[in-house]
């Protein structure tokens, strides 16, 4: 039943987005031929007729489309009819263009509106994160940081930590060995071992059996992550390098050592490289008692582990009065509208790989899980997400989706002409073809990811 509400709901969407160009085409005086469901790639599932508006629905139940008679090369409407699209000025097609986007910003914003009233509440996208268990036993530097049961996680690091996917990569790449080393801590580190062995150069082999002191504190990387790969807008990407097996092999003999034995392999500046992959230390700052308490620093394990277990906290924002009702709704839309923005961004710059991007299988999936645990509600508000989603992905200047036809009606404005109309048919039918492919792939990323759950 879930599943039937989400597919319900993305079918909404869709209907919305097409009702926004007809009816705005119906408001200038301009005929629609046909209303379809679906994209007319492969067979057609449904066909009728409603006054002059054929309504078609295919099998590719993935988007949707309003045809016009200058779609149609055999269409009985004469080329001068005022009834057509191409006859009307430029700023009443852009309308009818950008129309479809319009009306799921306005979706949307009546979606989360809707949620604000009904529930009179809406989330704030944050967590409170708290220590629900200790267990010393597994990690000795928790019994002596003085971390509590009930300890609220403002922050580690400096990374504000409201959500547990922040927590958990930065206490995963926190994890003591690893085999990442960054520049700035192996270059500190060498310049300490540099004092104590004056007589060494920096790339020289060390002779064998000759002694080498150790420093007695080392330098140590901080893990810490910035707010947009904290709430999982972007990949978190570890910085600086991973060592080689022999650096690694190097590390393991030296762990605990004051003085090390040459054997005549390495180099100053390679002991400085094993020495800073250690142990990585979590500065956590928590509240207690509507108290902030800075703790003494906590070092995962080789695992990545602390030894705590967790309890996680929604944080809801009240919506009881209409002041709280429209500010909240707005930050809601803006936040997340925000978020999506950047993670597209990321998407382009290729800083979150093709492999990733899912669609409507993965989200009917996703989206009938939300509505089984979290309820109706949050599946409303996720199809109010998707709804901003569509309307930001179908203003992008690219041909074949509707910022394609702005930016064509725009190089007409400027130039006083339309563009050609077979470069139009010809740019925006490879973009198609491009995008039914994105789509496949798209299709198989959500198979992927159905199966791994």
């Amino acid at each position: 039943m879930s599943i039937l509400i989400m597919i319900l709901l993305l079918s909404l969407l869709i209907l919305v987005h097409e009702a926004g160009h007809f009816l705005a085409a119906y408001a200038f005086g301009i005929k629609v031929d046909k209303f379809g469901f679906g994209l007319p790639v492969g067979p057609t599932l449904f066909k009728t007729k409603c006054g002059d508006v054929e309504i078609l629905v295919h099998a590719l139940l993935l988007g949707g489309y309003v045809s016009f008679p200058d779609d149609d090369k055999d269409s009985d409407l004469p080329i001068d009819s005022d009834q057509r699209l191409a006859n009307k000025p430029v700023w009443q097609r852009a309308i009818v263009v950008s129309a479809g986007v319009i009306a799921n910003v306005l979706c949307a914003i009546f979606l989360v509106l809707f949620v604000a009233i009904w529930t009179k509440q809406l989330p704030s996208g944050n967590y409170e994160v708290f220590i629900n268990n200790i267990i010393p036993t597994k990690n000795l530097s928790v019994e002596n940081s003085g971390l509590k049961n009930g300890d609220k996680i403002l922050n580690i690091n400096g990374c504000d930590i409201n959500n547990t996917y922040a927590l958990f990569t930065i206490v995963k790449n926190s994890a003591k060995n690893n085999g990442f080393v960054i520049q700035p801590i192996v270059e500190e580190n060498y310049s300490k071992l540099k004092a104590l062995n004056p007589a060494l150069e920096k790339d020289e082999i060390i002779p064998q059996e000759i002694s080498i002191r150790m420093p007695e504190t080392l330098a140590q990387e901080q893990i810490t992550m910035d707010k947009y790969a904290a709430k999982g807008a972007k990949y978190y990407k570890r910085d600086g390098y991973k060592l080689d097996e022999n650096i690694i092999k190097l590390r393991d003999e030296l762990e605990n050592s004051s003085i090390y034995i040459s054997d005549g392999k390495y180099t100053l500046y390679q002991v400085a490289q094993a020495i800073s992959d250690g142990e990585h230390p979590l500065f956590i700052t928590v509240s207690r008692n509507n108290e902030e308490i800075k703790l003494n620093p906590i070092y995962p394990d080789k695992n990545g582990q602390i030894g705590v277990e967790l309890a996680v906290k929604k944080i809801m924002l009240p919506t009881r009065t209409a002041k709280d009702i429209i500010v909240e709704s707005n930050k809601y839309l803006f936040d997340n509208t925000y978020t999506m923005i950047y993670s597209l961004g990321q998407l382009f710059t290729g800083n979150i790989p093709l492999k990733d991007m899912h669609g409507v299988v993965a989200i009917t999936k996703i989206g009938g899980d939300i509505i089984d645990k979290a309820g109706k509600s949050s599946g409303i508000l996720l199809a109010a997400l998707i709804s901003m989603n569509l309307a930001i992905l179908n203003i992008l200047p690219i041909p074949a989706l509707d910022g394609g036809h702005l930016l064509f009606l725009l190089i007409e404005k400027i130039t006083g002409k339309p563009v050609d109309e077979n470069i139009v048919d010809k740019i925006s039918t490879i973009f198609f073809a491009i995008l039914i492919v994105l789509m496949i792939l798209i299709i198989f990323n959500d198979i992927a990811l159905i199966m791994q759950k």
